[in-house]
């Protein structure tokens, strides 16, 4: 099969600002490097979770439980509704630090089942607006606790369960609740009696959820002065097995975990020593990835190919230990983002954190793993999809094409040059989502790292399709504009109507050609809905 072409070169302005596709000529100014996309034969290697780009809410939101009523705001149902269909986990640092304590004299409110209308109990605007302002400064108080690792014990009532169990069904998500691993009996093992009070409130409610025990255990020692290792964490996830299995709405609810940190040191040795004891008792099995540190990085590792490639060395790490030690267990990644930390102030939450976004997405899809769940959709930190004012950053727009455009089924694909792999022309291939195209279309994610424009040669099997490109570009144009907090696509500002409405994300169809454009520091997805690929049918 004729391969893709991809061909690095100066060209003016015209060709892909306004989206035609020319059979431009070479000129004598371009770069000499050649790189070529090999596609094989078009076939399905893997699929993925239906859920596969989910996603987090950090306990952090609950540090003081009035903010959980943000998760009532319109805006951001209407944004959440969105990204469906999608796991939601509430977990995080904090969650090791959070005490179930019931209010209520009896478990059953009318008001508060979980058959509630969606369209009541919607947060006035005024409130809104009050507990934004709020937040603003509790974060700050969040912050300086991470800083000194002093985390103080936090209460939680009903109403926190209500809130996340209302937003999540009503944004077509699945909740993932996690529970405090850090309460301990004398002998060091799990002290269940705070999940048992929380899952039998859950109960009552009809809860349709899902379970998880602790937030990154190999760091229990140095947040908490607790030792844990994978022996005792497995026992601790078989006694929370049996107590779900003596639930009627529990004993055949997903259980996640360990969710330990990256592969470094003793944290391997950790989920090794975990997936001997008792590797049946999780559905899945999950970790987190963050690639560098929030507070030390910069644009130019954001940028880094060499950094955005260290994910397929973890990835392959922790893939290797679970089918070694529990055989065809579904691995994800329980919480992942660009920076550790909380995130990198202005590089996280801007435009040039897309390329980290999706090419994890990306990568991780070919890689082996089931589910990406991104932290967080909104509060704490820098890294999140939804800023303070509840209004969309980069990466929420990107997720959401993500879910637009992108089927689960991963076709091979490879990218290569005459100097070897290419490195700053990055794609991926997957056959397009059913509920946006028809049958047979293929999607061809990619993104240029480079300061000039790429050129993507068509093969000739597929050339005679039209296709639809929705590509990303900053508001700002060149390097300045990776800074930037808006994005365009095809060359329009995406922004909310109203609270209740999303711009329509619309594709530029191209006529059939040879080529594709790509500008420079861009993010793109081509969707080829004539390909009539037999694999995507």
């Amino acid at each position: 099969m004729k391969p893709f072409t991809v061909l690095l070169l100066l060209f003016t302005f015209c060709p892909y600002r306004n989206g035609s596709r020319t059979r431009t000529d070479r000129s004598a100014d371009e770069p000499s490097e050649d790189v070529d996309l090999d596609v094989g034969g078009l076939a399905v290697f893997r699929r993925v979770d239906p859920r596969f780009l989910s996603l987090t809410i950090d306990a952090s939101l609950a540090s003081e439980e009035r903010f959980m009523s943000l998760l009532s705001s319109q805006k951001m149902r209407t944004l959440a509704k969105a990204l469906s269909p999608a796991f939601l986990r509430f977990g995080g640092t904090r969650q090791d630090f959070m005490v179930f304590e019931p209010q209520r004299r009896r478990h059953l409110d009318s008001d508060l089942t979980a058959d509630e209308s969606c369209d009541e109990d919607v947060l006035p605007w005024w409130v809104e607006e009050h507990l934004k302002l709020d937040w603003a400064h509790q974060k700050l108080v969040l912050i300086k606790e991470d800083l000194q690792r002093t985390y103080r014990r936090l209460q939680f009532t009903e109403f926190t369960v209500d809130q996340l169990q209302s937003f999540s069904k009503c944004s077509g998500y699945h909740l993932i609740f996690g529970l405090n691993a850090l309460l301990r009996m004398p002998d060091n093992s799990w002290n269940s009696s705070n999940a048992r009070q929380l899952l039998r409130y859950c109960e009552t409610q009809q809860y349709n959820m899902s379970w998880e025990l602790g937030n990154e255990p190999n760091s229990f020692e140095k947040k908490a002065g607790i030792r844990v290792d994978g022996h005792q964490l497995s026992l601790d996830f078989i006694q929370l097995r049996k107590i779900m299995s003596q639930s009627k709405m529990y004993q055949n609810a997903g259980l996640f975990g360990p969710d330990v940190g990256q592969p470094r040191h003793h944290r391997v040795d950790l989920l090794q020593s975990f997936l001997q004891t008792g590797p049946e008792v999780i559905d899945a099995c999950t970790w987190h990835h963050y690639y560098v540190n929030g507070r030390n990085t910069s644009l130019q590792e954001f940028l880094d190919p060499e950094i955005l490639d260290s994910l397929s060395l973890k990835t392959s790490e922790v893939v290797k230990k679970v089918k070694l030690l529990s055989p065809g267990k579904p691995v994800w990644l329980g919480e992942t983002s660009s920076a550790y930390g909380g995130g990198a102030v202005g590089l996280s939450d801007t435009f040039v954190a897309g390329f980290m976004w999706l090419d994890k997405l990306g990568l991780a899809a070919t890689l082996g793993l089931d589910v990406v769940m991104r932290q967080v959709l909104v509060g704490s930190g820098s890294y999140h999809l939804v800023d303070d004012n509840l209004d969309p950053l980069p990466d929420y727009w990107l997720s959401i094409l993500y879910k637009k455009l992108v089927g689960p089924e991963v076709l091979k694909i490879s990218v290569f040059s005459n100097l070897g792999r290419s490195k700053r022309v990055r794609a991926y291939l997957h056959c397009t989502n059913k509920k946006s195209y028809g049958s047979g279309a293929i999607t061809l994610i990619s993104m240029n790292l480079n300061k000039k424009p790429a050129r993507i040669s068509i093969p000739t099997l597929i050339s005679s399709s039209t296709v639809d490109a929705f590509i990303l570009q900053s508001e700002q144009p060149a390097e300045e504009g990776l800074h930037s907090r808006s994005v365009r696509l095809n060359g329009e500002v995406l922004k909310m109507v109203d609270d209740t409405t999303l711009p329509e994300l619309r594709g530029r169809r191209l006529l059939p050609s040879d080529h594709l454009q790509l500008p420079s520091y861009s993010l793109a997805f081509f969707v080829l809905p004539d390909a009539q690929v037999v694999a995507c049918r």
